[in-house]
């Protein structure tokens, strides 16, 4: 049996790439002189961090109101360092996206993130995102954050393939029912092993 899809996302987030924004708040709290409580509570609880991540706000702009509300002058670098330095790979899913590009499948990353996360990512840490996944429907680039319709839209016309022919995996259900009302084929990520399942199913060979 073959497959009739012809695109595939990954989420990058807890699919990909597993990350704790405790390890970036306590980060965040050292370089700029206060507490992982209040970086919490100032840029994750207040929706600057989801500015952001829709690209409302630059890194310089947010970079800017960090130093001048903790009246601190701290390198633009270090800043997004401990704000970054949070990601470590998820092995297995890893292995069935290098089996996919392997065997010829077109893949790109769908994901809410923002530039300074996306950038460190795209470094020395993780060359598979590039190597990959050369299409990237990333929310801060978009203007609008899964599971916003409007991103599965954006991301379906970034791959130039009809939203029925694109498989889509991501670890939130609102973002798999939001695919999924957009016509994606969309599974939740539970894991590896489930993964390959869905995709052997599919008929995908990889």
């Amino acid at each position: 049996m073959s497959s009739p899809l012809e695109f595939f996302y990954f989420d990058l987030g807890k699919v990909l790439l597993d990350f704790d924004h405790e390890i970036a708040c306590r980060q965040m709290a050292d370089v700029l002189g206060t507490t992982a409580e209040t970086i919490r509570t100032d840029v994750f609880h207040s929706g600057e961090q989801w500015k952001y991540e829709r690209g409302e706000i630059t890194t310089l702009q947010l970079h800017r109101w960090l130093c001048d509300r903790y009246d601190v002058e701290a390198k633009l670098e270090d800043v997004c360092h401990a704000a970054s330095h949070i990601f470590h790979p998820i092995p297995g899913t890893i292995e069935i996206a290098a089996g996919l590009h392997a065997a010829g499948h077109q893949l790109g990353i769908l994901s809410n993130t923002c530039d300074a996360h996306w950038e460190y990512c795209l470094g020395r840490p993780f060359p598979f995102l590039n190597d990959f996944f050369p299409i990237h429907a990333l929310s801060f680039r978009l203007g609008t954050m899964k599971p916003d319709p409007e991103i599965y839209r954006k991301a379906a016309a970034l791959c130039g393939v009809s939203p029925e022919k694109i498989f889509f995996v991501d670890d939130r259900e609102e973002n798999v029912a939001g695919a999924a009302g957009a016509g994606y084929d969309a599974v939740l990520f539970t894991g590896a092993a489930d993964l390959s399942e869905a995709l052997t199913a599919r008929g995908v060979r990889f």
